[in-house]
């Protein structure tokens, strides 16, 4: 935004197991396994049905909340077979702060943040250690771009990978990108937490943040949450397309009969 919002509450303790930290060719190792699994996890989400609900809030020092911003959405698909996003409810936006179109890349692809094999070379990984979170234990990891190109949005901060599927639980970092000269906009910290759908995969299912914004000539405190709800696998006879794209594990129709 000439603003952008989110929360830094970075929960867990460090591990306490006994298990010993992997070497260097066991964490390359790693961080291929979940990268595969972050690929698969990605096309498969692709075929979920799922409701999206954003609301930011501008606060006052006494946490009061000045002005504020909601949308609920429906990610669905028509009958033809292609995944559309249909808002539902979207009040009239009383915040000051103008949404950018790098917040809603943000909303979109970075605080829901999938690294997957193919994403592997654009970023600096270093291993920190093991932690528990909860009842789960994992790995935690530092991610960092190597290089930035004008027109994308990348993630800066640490992801936990489960340390037994080998799927990211959580990621906590702030989105980042080249700006235009002279462009005063902040992005926030943000909190994404996944839980497990269906028994196997991690989807993103809450994202808190809750930072100040420091512009050149004031400050703004924020806090943003986002859940995505009612995970729902999509199921059909058609073939399954993202913008003009076939999903390739999607098995095709059969031809036509002969007459």
């Amino acid at each position: 935004m000439r603003f952008a919002a989110t929360f830094a509450l970075i929960a867990g303790a460090a591990f306490a197991g006994s298990s010993p930290d992997p070497s260097p060719t066991q964490i390359d190792d790693i961080i291929a396994k979940f990268a595969a699994k972050e690929a698969e996890f990605a096309r498969v989400r692709g075929n979920y049905t799922y409701r999206q609900t954003v609301k930011i809030h501008e606060l006052d020092d006494n946490g009061s909340i000045m002005g504020k911003h909601e949308m609920v959405s429906e990610i669905v698909f028509t009958p033809e077979g292609k995944r559309i996003e249909r808002v539902t409810y979207a009040p009239v936006s009383t915040l000051h702060l103008i949404l950018t179109a790098q917040d809603e890349q943000d909303l979109r692809d970075v605080q829901p943040f999938v690294l997957t094999t193919a994403e592997i070379p654009n970023y600096f990984i270093r291993y920190l250690g093991r932690e528990q979170l909860d009842e789960i234990s994992t790995f935690s990891f530092a991610v960092k771009p190597k290089k930035l190109e004008q027109g994308k949005r990348y993630f800066e901060g640490v992801i936990w990978v489960d340390d037994k599927d080998l799927q990211i639980v959580k990621t906590y970092g702030r989105g980042i990108g080249l700006l235009k000269k002279n462009e005063d906009q902040q992005f926030p910290k943000f909190e994404t937490y996944r839980e497990q759908i269906d028994g196997k995969y991690w989807f993103p299912t809450y994202t808190i943040a809750n930072d100040t914004l420091n512009f050149k000539d004031s400050s703004q405190r924020i806090r943003e949450t986002v859940k995505y709800e009612n995970y729902k696998q999509f199921k059909s006879d058609v073939v399954i397309k993202y913008s003009d794209v076939e999903d390739p594990a999607k098995t095709p129709p059969p031809p036509p009969k002969k007459q």
